[in-house]
């Protein structure tokens, strides 16, 4: 799914102007200030500087050539202190410095070989908030995990990728105990019971865990980006635009087809079952409510401007998210319909949501956007208790029994957190 097409989630970096030879030596170097210069000599000033006067014959356009070509993602003008931004210590030659940490997490403490160690201005953490902490870390996946797993009445965390793979790990020793090829990309995984379904192109995969039941499910048409359970109904959402309907047959084990709910015109990507209701988002940018009495559209929203990429129900209330930077709560008015009461704005495009209650059985909000972050929110008053950094995307979150909850990102990681035990004071 190129979600780069429907806007919000691409992370633009202004570039940084640079000099030419003939004052080289007059402009601040730009791998100082972003505090990984290594050059010995250096060229460029290690202090700031007011900016030279334009050297003459030339213009503007001539001396902002240069283009900060490296994948550090420390070239944006948000990473850097510009001329009048005050006295700046920081670099090599900086002697005694203060150093004032940014938000951001230092890629190079990720990959292990940040030399800057206490004094990198750059976060060396996964997460920031005092209420919950990291238990451990799943590698294995090389792609992005597109669902996680934990199917009733086993001891087992099952995790998907797009790399077409799915993982099965011990949830007492953490260890990865097989590695399941369902032969494509998986689109998203969901658990119901002992079942376990898997969405792909073209097809849905149902698993029973219990009984080593496998059905293929065939009907969707591209790729299948989300699957629901609802009053004994299974739910995809798929790339055309379609959100094919099995019921389950008890009598021959299997799942027949129900129903194929239209009206969507682009890939359907999020789907939540709540109150009698069936929410459905997608790449059109429209979220349709549908009766799961006679599967009838009653009510189509169209106050987001980019894709829904995610769902849920809590209380009265439904949350949805989308890519045009926001989080919106909608509640029924007096007629039954829904309307936004709230809007919550982000930085950046939103990607997922999900309810938990922490050790204090507390509301909070988990909500992760596409600069790599994740925020907890408590509800609802949208306060801000804490964040989890990745280094990519973090595309899938489950809840966990006992306070454990799971995230999985970009790059395959799949991690596990869990709430403090401990009373933890809200600061407003």
């Amino acid at each position: 799914m190129d979600l780069d097409m429907n806007g919000g989630n691409k992370r633009v970096f202004q570039r940084l102007g640079g000099a030419s030879s003939k004052d080289s030596n007059q402009k601040v170097c730009f791998h100082w200030r972003a505090g990984r210069c290594n050059r010995y000599p250096c060229p460029f000033l290690h202090r700031e500087s007011p900016p030279p006067a334009p050297f003459p014959g030339s213009s503007s356009s001539t001396n902002n050539k240069r283009v900060a070509d490296d994948d550090s993602g420390f070239a944006g003008s948000s990473h850097r202190r510009g001329p009048g931004s005050g006295n700046n210590t920081w670099g090599r030659f900086g002697g005694n410095r203060t150093v004032t940490k940014t938000e951001k997490l230092c890629k190079f403490w990720a990959d292990g070989n940040c030399p800057y160690g206490d004094k990198c201005k750059y976060l060396h953490c996964w997460s920031q908030g005092d209420s919950f902490s990291l238990l451990t870390q799943l590698d294995g996946h090389q792609k992005v995990v597109t669902g996680i797993a934990l199917p009733s009445g086993s001891d087992k965390l099952y995790t998907a990728s797009k790399d077409e793979t799915l993982r099965i790990w011990d949830c007492a020793s953490g260890q990865c105990t097989g590695v399941l090829n369902p032969g494509g990309e998986v689109g998203c995984m969901i658990s119901e019971g002992p079942w376990l379904f898997v969405g792909m192109p073209n097809l849905v995969k149902a698993w029973n865990i219990q009984t080593n039941v496998d059905l293929s499910l065939t009907g969707p048409v591209g790729q299948v980006y989300s699957l629901v359970v609802g009053t004994d109904l299974l739910f995809a959402g798929t790339q055309d635009g379609s959100i094919l309907v099995w019921r389950y047959n008890t009598a021959t084990n299997c799942f027949d087809p129900a129903a194929s709910l239209t009206g969507h015109t682009l890939a359907v990507v999020s789907l939540y079952v709540g109150a009698n209701r069936l929410y459905s988002g997608s790449m059109d940018n429209s979220i349709k409510v549908w009766s799961l009495d006679n599967l009838q559209c009653v009510q189509t929203l169209t106050e987001h401007t980019s894709v829904v990429m995610s769902l849920i129900c809590w209380d009265q209330f439904l949350l949805s998210c989308s890519l045009d930077n926001t989080v919106k709560i909608w509640a029924a008015t007096q007629g039954g319909n829904l309307e936004v009461t709230y809007t919550h704005k982000e930085e950046y495009g939103v990607l997922a949501l999900c309810g938990v209650h922490d050790a204090q059985a507390k509301p909070v909000l988990l909500c992760s956007c596409n600069d790599n972050s994740l925020h907890l929110y408590d509800l609802p008053s949208f306060t801000e208790r804490g964040k989890i950094l990745a280094k990519q995307e973090i595309r899938s979150i489950q809840i966990g029994p006992g306070g454990i909850f799971f995230t999985g990102d970009g790059t395959g990681q799949v991690k596990v957190w869990k709430w403090s035990t401990q009373p933890t004071a809200i600061h407003p």
